[in-house]
């Protein structure tokens, strides 16, 4: 595995907040109600515990149960009556101001960098706007996603990506036995890691369930 990059993730929410923030700003706010891939959470339920997560690693506000689901549901709450220029405000500075914090976490936070950006691509995938899980940052978030794999995936997967030329090994080593494979495009392979939707989605998959691959569930 390459040596970690700590400057990679701050890259990562930069470039994605570069072209994300235009796309909210100019979205009617009715859009903002549209459901996601997330169960029971709406766009601006997405916007809203992104822009919480990130104002706690820019202030440095963590405690016990932090980031647990009853704590993104009180991070939501909180923000339910802010006007929606606010929560995206938020987004914005998070994204700007995380980076050099997350590179001086020893590598703790990193993958919340790639969480931020799996939800960008959720926002995305809900508005219906192209890049969702894809564009200009995928090549970041791949290499995130190969230390996050590495650590929490206990499945040793070769993706032969369309886009690609060369494969892309993923998760702890596998020893004598062979890999699993995927043969697909690098979106639906983020949705697999990322425990999305792949409904109509067209790819290949041996030597490993979906439900195997989820390194965030």
């Amino acid at each position: 595995m390459a040596p970690r990059d700590p400057e990679l993730p701050g890259l990562l929410l930069r470039t994605e907040r570069d072209t994300l923030i235009p796309l909210l700003r100019a979205r009617p706010e009715e859009d903002f109600a549209r459901p996601t891939a997330l169960p029971g959470w709406t766009v601006r339920h997405v916007l809203a515990h992104c822009g919480a997560a990130l104002t706690r690693v820019v202030e440095n506000r963590f405690g016990e149960g932090v980031f647990s689901p009853e704590s993104n549901d009180r991070d939501i709450a909180e923000r339910a009556g802010w006007p929606l220029a606010r929560v995206i405000d938020e987004v914005e500075r998070g994204m700007t101001e995380a980076g050099p914090v997350i590179a001086k976490a020893g590598g703790a936070l990193d993958a919340l960098a790639l969480g931020e950006w799996i939800h960008a691509g959720d926002v995305r995938d809900a508005f219906g706007a192209p890049g969702a899980y894809d564009g200009e940052c995928l090549p970041y978030a791949l290499a995130l996603l190969g230390r996050r794999a590495r650590e929490r995936s206990s499945v040793c997967l070769q993706a032969d990506l369309d886009d690609m030329d060369e494969p892309l090994l993923l998760g702890p080593p596998a020893g004598d036995a062979p890999p699993a494979r995927y043969i697909g495009d690098a979106p639906t392979l983020i949705r697999l890691y990322a425990g999305r939707p792949v409904t109509g989605k067209r790819y290949e998959l041996a030597g490993a369930t979906e439900r195997e691959l989820n390194v965030f569930g």
